[in-house]
């Protein structure tokens, strides 16, 4: 690819799946979720964007469960990424508990981990 001048080379993409439930199948607003995800990937890389998506997974408690799932993604670069890879882990553990979760997702660059 051509070499594009005066321009900040962002390689690498995480993306934060904020579920919309809490417990495996209860409806629950997220915002605050999605806020405080918005503002840590915006003080680890420097933004953010929140994009509305709608996901399903299988519950072992509550078999097929189809919600308004949000992902909240940053780009940085390599460095940047290992540095501050714990952090965003951190705080995804900590979603899992917080909204009682059976899992959570993280995407970093096309892989899925999920805790």
């Amino acid at each position: 690819m051509k070499e594009i001048k005066n321009a900040l080379r962002l390689d690498k993409k995480i993306v934060c799946y904020i579920p919309a439930t809490i417990g495996p199948a209860s409806a629950a607003d997220n915002s605050s979720q999605v806020n405080r995800a918005g503002e840590m990937l915006s003080g680890l890389f420097g933004g953010a964007t929140i994009q509305p998506g709608r996901g399903c997974w299988l519950s072992d408690s509550s078999g097929l469960v189809t919600e308004e799932t949000t992902l909240v993604y940053a780009f940085t670069d390599p460095a940047s990424l290992e540095k501050k890879i714990d952090s965003v882990i951190d705080f995804m553990e900590a979603l899992k508990i917080e909204m009682r979760q059976e899992a959570v997702s993280l995407e970093i660059d096309g892989v899925l981990y999920i805790f």
